[in-house]
């Protein structure tokens, strides 16, 4: 068996009932992301496409972390940045734009590049929620 992310074996999930919110608008990056994390345990919120669509989550869903697109398919996805980043949740932005453009004052916020790797990724969250990997 050969899981997502090149880790081969039955492993134990690093992440498991972690509640996390992917928004991206293009399908198979959504599609890849929920594999990938479903792997580890995840329980996934979404995919969303847009920030239209991820409001009411970022703002009333019981979430450990999210994974956010920057650009999507209504606009930009800081709103729902800054929704989580008052609610303590940590995320990712991801961007095949370079640093995304990320507003003044918000330059703390982290980044990915597009194309990504997912092992470094499942790192990335499980720094950020304090799990060992």
């Amino acid at each position: 068996m050969h899981a997502a992310g090149g880790r081969s074996g039955f492993m134990n999930p690093r992440l498991p009932g972690k509640r996390v919110m992917i928004v991206d608008d293009e399908p198979m990056v959504a599609m890849l992301l929920e594999s990938a994390l479903s792997d580890e345990d995840c329980i996934i919120i979404g995919p969303f496409d847009g920030v239209g669509s991820a409001t009411e989550a970022a703002h009333g869903e019981s979430l450990d972390f999210a994974l956010l697109d920057v650009n999507v398919a209504d606009g930009k996805i800081y709103p729902i940045a800054q929704v989580l980043e008052s609610r303590g949740i940590p995320f990712l932005l991801l961007s095949g734009f370079g640093d995304g453009d990320v507003p003044a004052g918000h330059e703390h916020w982290p980044m990915a590049g597009k194309p990504f790797s997912i092992e470094p990724m499942i790192e990335r969250i499980c720094v950020a929620l304090g799990v060992a990997c």
